[in-house]
């Protein structure tokens, strides 16, 4: 820009508070001014940052006319210590720190420099007089003139003293003065004294203590401690408990429990095998003639206590000891005799085969007479100690078998984990319940995951194969249920232990039911109910996982696909309806604790009283599949003969009961026809009660309700059937309604539309006018501070560009003057360097 052309408008006199008009103008000229009033306010002050020109006393107590002087140096005292404590050095352990009193420092102190000789111990120690002082370093003239100017003019005819007179009086002078100190503290030790004494005479009145006569009185007029106390005094002087134990771990328990049982073991197969304590035990070693036996050790001492008996020493103990001891002795040659026998008899039979072998190998036949005599007379006598023996081993064997057919009964106490479902059945086959549940406690024991890198996954197996085995116990032609019964309590514990394999199984075995049943669906175009070991299998999954989570990888599955079951499988015998109130108490164990609702059941509970009746139209309520409301399975539960209907009585329907349906009579099936009904109005009961809190619950149940208030007629049944009908109709009936009906809110009416036009107030030309005055003045304020607000945030920038500027000539000022320094310093070097060389060369040439 031409600066000819930039127009600026000078101000003569600033005047606060008032904006200059000169401040705005072309973007150069701006500029300049900015950087102008910056370098005078804001380098200013960056150049005077920690920077201070005034001096100000900071001493403490200074002016201050309260404090003491001794206050003020102990305080002043602290404040250096406090200054001095957040020094750089003061982990230095090595660095002394200087003690001061009273601004003179200890060190100094106790050098003792200023001590002065004093034969007293007075406060006024060292305190020499100016008439001592004069006589002893001023040589006496001084003093002599002294009193001679202080005489009276009276007493001029008397004769002035010599120096040994004044000494004397000196001399006689301090000892009068040490004679007085010495009588001053004496009369204040006597004051001390006598105050003391003073003292503990009044301090027995302050005291007031009573004679032991009132004491005595007061004490008996003391009550006597309560109970409560004397307890709580007892349980102050309780002896605290001891620290016990630490708990051991896991691990640790396993192995220790692998230890017992692979000893327990040993100790079994060794009594199977016949081999006594005994011969375990260390037998007594061949000692020859030449042993000097000198490294024997004392077992036990084998001295006895002198003891008399009616004035004669007591010998008779002695000699019964020493009877047993040539008992056992005799017992030990008696075993050593047998076993030396019985090695010798070996190593005969031994060499008589070396012989033997021999003699096949040479094929000689120049042996003599009297060696074949010699032979014959030999086997007669081998012949004879072998049938000795056998006899000996027949006898120990006789008395051996009981022990080891009892050893060989008992169950082995480690077992090998199965590798397949062929060798897991061999190991429980001809088992009774209790050897199964110990043979896979022994199992879990002895692979317990802890103790080897492979067990995990044994014990893993195992899971699958018992849930196998459960499957298969149930679909025998009676089923074994009590053995069921027992056999959860190992598959529970290998759940906890390994959940995700669990899991895995349960969800397999889930899933081959659910695509058996679509299979079943996609070729007969209906489904039947499983058989008993998948009802087994979900009731095992409610035992085993929680059934009140809202969502769970097992039991959501499950719950699914027993829905499934309850609307796809049609009823067309009695079996099925036995199954299918199986799977109804099921439902209601699965949701006792999340009382989730569950249509299925309630349609199914509706289907098993409809097929109660006879058959006739029932109005008032629909039937759901896969329950119809005509057809030939209607009237299943029906029971119209009324010798069976008096002879029913209360019981319960056991799960078995479905694999043997065929072979009972017809007044049995009438009676499990009742059973079936009372337990579905037992069902109906505790749905009633599941669900009270629901607020459709009347809703949801008046299917039912109707069916049993207007359909059934009770009066045919049995005493115990009608309380259970009167008790599930009565819980339907008892129960509140908790929901109010549903109201449409009020709103205010619709005003008809009106031809009168709206009239907007313009206050500003090209502005939103669609808002109130208020709105209009918040939206301004608004505004402004948004402007306010980035022009704040561009100084600021600026103010830190310009800073960065500043910094920026200041390094690079500091880097020059560097660079400047350090060629000054390399050229005087090279000087230097050049002057040496140059005489090296001289003083060679020299």
């Amino acid at each position: 820009s031409n600066p000819f052309e930039v127009k600026v408008n000078r101000q003569k006199f600033n005047i606060l508070g008032r904006k200059s008009k000169n401040d705005v103008g072309l973007p150069g000229v701006s500029r300049s001014k900015a950087i102008k009033k910056r370098t005078q306010t804001l380098l200013k002050e960056y150049k005077e940052k920690e920077k201070t020109n005034v001096f100000k006393d900071k001493r403490f107590g200074e002016y201050n006319t309260k404090i003491s002087p001794e206050e003020k140096m102990i305080r002043r005292f602290t404040l250096e210590r406090q200054q001095n404590y957040g020094k750089k050095n003061i982990y230095n352990l090595n660095e002394d720190e200087e003690l001061t009193h009273y601004g003179q420092s200890l060190a100094e102190i106790e050098k003792l420099n200023d001590i002065v000789d004093s034969d007293s111990d007075a406060e006024d120690r060292g305190a020499l007089s100016a008439e001592l002082t004069a006589a002893h370093f001023g040589g006496g003239g001084g003093l002599l003139r002294k009193k001679a100017s202080n005489e009276p003019e009276d007493e001029e005819d008397e004769k002035p003293k010599s120096r040994k007179e004044l000494i004397e009086e000196l001399i006689a002078k301090s000892k009068q003065e040490k004679q007085e100190r010495q009588s001053r503290r004496e009369s204040a030790l006597e004051l001390t004294e006598k105050l003391d004494k003073d003292w503990k005479e009044i301090q027995t009145l302050i005291a007031r203590k009573p004679p032991k006569s009132e004491r005595k009185d007061k004490e008996a007029e003391k009550p006597k401690p309560d109970e409560y106390d004397m307890i709580v005094r007892e349980l102050g002087f309780e002896m605290k408990a001891k620290p016990s134990e630490r708990m051991k771990t896991e691990e640790e328990l396993a192995k220790e429990e692998q230890a017992r049982l692979q000893k327990l073991e040993a100790d079994r197969l060794r009594r199977m095998r016949g081999i006594d304590e005994q011969e375990n035990k260390k037998k007594p070693s061949h000692v020859s003639a030449d042993d000097l036996v000198d490294g024997f050790i004392l077992d036990k001492d084998d001295r006895r206590l002198l003891s008399y008996k009616d004035g004669k020493m007591n010998i008779e103990n002695e000699e019964e000891e020493e009877d047993r001891e040539e008992e056992k002795d005799e017992d030990e040659e008696e075993e050593d005799g047998k076993e030396d026998d019985e090695n010798e008899e070996s190593e005969e039979e031994s060499a008589a085969d070396d012989e033997e072998d021999v003699a096949a190998d040479n094929h000689s036949d120049l042996e003599s007479d009297l060696e074949s005599e010699d032979e014959a007379a030999e086997n007669k006598g081998e012949e004879e100690r072998k049938e000795n023996k056998t006899d000996e081993n027949e006898s120990q064997a006789e008395e051996l078998d009981p022990k080891m057919e009892a050893a060989k009964s008992e169950l082995p106490y480690t077992f090998a984990a199965p590798e397949s479902y062929e060798k897991f059945k061999s190991l429980l086959a001809g088992r009774t319940i209790e050897q199964q549940l110990v043979i896979l406690e022994r199992i879990q024991k002895c692979n317990h995951p802890s103790l080897a890198v492979g067990n995990k996954t044994k014990l893993e197996k195992l899971f699958g194969f018992l849930l196998e085995y459960i499957g298969e116990l149930a679909t025998l032609d009676l089923p074994e249920l009590k053995t069921i019964d027992k056999l959860i309590l190992p598959l529970y514990n290998l759940c906890q232990m390994f959940p995700e394999a669990a899991s895995g199984s349960i969800k397999s075995v889930l899933r081959d039911a659910v695509h058996e049943m679509e299979e079943v669906i996609e070729v007969k175009g209906r489904a039947t109910f499983p058989g008993l070991d998948t009802l087994i299998y979900l009731k095992i999954t409610s035992l085993l996982f929680p059934t009140s989570d809202f969502w769970h990888p097992v039991v959501t599955p499950a719950f699914i696909y027993m829905s499934q079951l309850l609307t796809k499988c049609r009823i067309t015998t009695l079996q099925d309806v036995i199954k299918g109130l199986f799977i109804c108490c099921l439902f209601l164990e699965y949701v006792s604790l999340s009382k989730r609702f569950v249509p299925e059941l309630i349609n199914f509970l509706l289907g098993v009283l409809h097929i109660s009746l006879p058959r006739k139209q029932a109005p008032g309520y629909t039937v759901v599949h896969p329950f119809t409301p005509v057809g030939k399975n209607l009237e299943l539960l029906l029971v119209s003969d009324k010798k069976d209907l008096e002879s029913w009585q209360k019981q319960n329907l056991p799960l078995s009961i479905v694999t043997r349906l065929k072979e009972i009579s017809r007044t049995e099936m009438n009676h499990i026809r009742l059973s079936c009904l009372a337990l579905c109005f037992d069902l109906i009961k505790r749905c009633a009660v599941l669900y009270e809190s629901l607020p459709s619950f009347h809703e949801i149940m008046r299917p039912i309700r109707v069916l049993l208030a207007q359909h059934v007629s009770v009066n045919e049944y049995p005493e115990q059937m009608q309380e259970w009908y009167h008790s599930a109709l009565k819980e339907l009936e008892s129960k509140a309604k908790h929901y109010a009906p549903l109201v449409r809110e009020k709103e205010k009416p619709v005003p008809l539309k009106q031809y009168t036009p709206k009239i907007v107030k313009v206050l500003e030309f090209g502005r939103k006018q669609g808002c109130s005055k208020k709105e209009q003045e918040r939206k301004r304020l608004i505004h402004k501070h948004k402007r306010e607000f980035k022009g704040a945030v561009r100084e600021i920038r600026k103010d830190n560009q310009f800073l960065a500027r500043t910094q920026l000539s200041e390094i690079m000022e500091r880097d020059s003057a560097r660079k400047r320094k350090v060629k000054e310093l390399l050229g005087s070097l090279a000087t230097q360097e050049g002057e040496w060389k140059a005489l090296k060369r001289k003083k060679g040439r020299n």
